[in-house]
């Protein structure tokens, strides 16, 4: 494949180049102006929903029309075939699958729990499934390009499997509320859907996860338009760029409390790395939001006693300070 035809599908069909033309110009005969404040605000807004929106509705259709031959009880099957650290790295890969918040992979990692899968291998699971989904490194790559997505992933899904092996080393079984433990799991006959059905349940999927994530995407992009246009540059890099030793830091204690998927975060994470923050920090906080957002974490607790909690937010407070620091370390190459 050539240069030019790369460089098109990355401009035109992954970050839609040709949307933000037709936005910009469609304003323009309003006669709004695009390089004023009000109108830049209208253009990344309109621009970033449609944008957003669209890869939302076809990634969750082609991951939800795959995951439909994984089912629960198969991903079960699958996974306890492997032992060792080869079972923590089909966990975490079986994670880029499954759903695109950290809430709604809790109860997965319930029913793996009490199906008997070891506990390091579950976190492994859950560490990946919010962090590193297929939609992430789609997404990701036509915002910042195929090199940083394809990096962001190669070291979330490492995260997620030391993550995990770290739990399993410090036999934190015993720290498994009972009422975890005494879920029975049931076992069915899985049926045997035909391509019909998997369209179907594809297409529910869209309209089902489209409802609930569609106000974190008008709140993202919001947010993300006033930071684009409305606060001084400066002010950005002062916190998060270069001159701030612990930007990496404060963005991932900053993006912890939050709830949101990555839909909802990107369009402020692409607002702020345009502003001059530097990029590790602005995915140290995607990763923040997406992996440990507030609501997860009292979910979590329901079922898992205070101590294997704690170790689980320390292992992922910690791995994404450092990939952070990486990717600060590696953005002069990356955004080559």
């Amino acid at each position: 494949m050539s240069i030019s035809m790369i460089q098109f599908i990355q401009e035109e069909i992954l970050k839609m180049d040709w949307l933000s033309r037709l936005f910009r110009e469609a304003l323009e005969r309003m006669g709004i102006a695009t390089e004023s404040r009000i109108g830049g605000s209208l253009h990344f807004f309109l621009y970033d929903c449609v944008k957003i929106t669209v890869y939302l509705c076809v990634l969750i259709f082609a991951i939800s029309y795959v995951q439909s031959f994984f089912p629960p009880e198969r991903t079960k099957r699958i996974m306890g075939r492997f032992h060792g650290i080869y079972a923590n790295i089909i966990a975490a890969l079986l994670g880029t699958i499954t759903p695109f918040c950290s809430c709604s992979s809790i109860p997965i990692f319930m029913g793996f729990t009490a199906a008997g899968i070891p506990l390091g291998v579950s976190f492994s699971f859950l560490i990946s499934s919010p962090m590193v989904d297929l939609g992430s490194l789609v997404l990701l790559t036509g915002i910042f390009g195929l090199r940083i997505a394809s990096v962001y992933v190669i070291l979330g899904l490492l995260l997620a499997v030391l993550g995990g092996l770290v739990i399993e080393h410090l036999s934190l079984e015993n720290e498994i509320e009972p009422t975890l433990l005494q879920l029975k799991p049931v076992e069915q006959l899985l049926p045997t859907l035909s391509r019909k059905e998997r369209l179907s349940y594809a297409a529910e999927q869209v309209k089902t996860t489209l409802r609930k994530v569609f106000p974190y995407i008008l709140l993202g992009v919001g947010i993300g338009s006033l930071i684009h246009n409305w606060i001084p540059e400066n002010w950005i890099i002062s916190l998060l760029g270069k001159g701030n030793p612990v930007g990496v830091i404060l963005a991932t204690l900053v993006g912890i409390p939050m709830y949101a998927d990555i839909f909802g975060t990107i369009p402020i994470a692409e607002s702020l790395l345009l502003k001059g923050a530097e990029l590790g920090t602005v995915l140290a906080f995607m990763m923040g939001v997406t992996t440990l957002s507030l609501p997860s974490m009292i979910m979590l607790r329901k079922v898992i006693k205070p101590k294997l909690l704690g170790t689980f937010i320390g292992i992922c407070i910690l791995g994404i300070i450092l990939i952070g620091y990486i990717f600060n370390a590696l953005q002069a190459v990356l955004l080559l």
